[in-house]
């Protein structure tokens, strides 16, 4: 089985609605979890506090540290929340971010991981 990142792209207009109105969506994507949960695929799941909560690190090219806040990229779009999960191949990873997607109605991109060298 290969590690899959699931990652949620929301319309940005998700951040404004009311709890009521997101109470739908958070119920579908906790079923959606214990579908994963069933199927054996889950293996951890997170939602994120929106991007502009974010504090970006850089200690690239031996230079100064800087600590700023975030987010790092300027853009409307930021990943809202994941799952990780295991599944056979590509095509299975794929058939569950479409029923994901459909439960926190959003973008959701689908990335393997690198190959564990251990």
């Amino acid at each position: 089985m290969t590690k899959y990142l699931l990652s949620v792209y929301p319309d940005p207009s998700v951040f404004t609605l009311s709890e009521e109105e997101l109470a739908p969506m958070f119920a579908a994507t906790d079923a959606f979890t214990d579908e994963l949960k069933a199927a054996g695929s889950f293996v951890f799941a997170g939602g994120l506090h929106p991007a502009e909560s974010s504090t970006v690190v850089d200690a690239s090219g031996g230079g100064e540290l800087t600590i700023t806040d975030g987010p790092y990229a300027e853009t409307k779009e930021h990943v809202a929340g994941f799952w990780i999960i295991d599944a056979p191949d590509l095509d299975a990873a794929l058939a569950w971010a479409a029923k994901g997607s459909a439960a926190c109605v959003g973008k959701v991109e689908v990335r393997p991981f690198q190959d564990d060298p251990a």
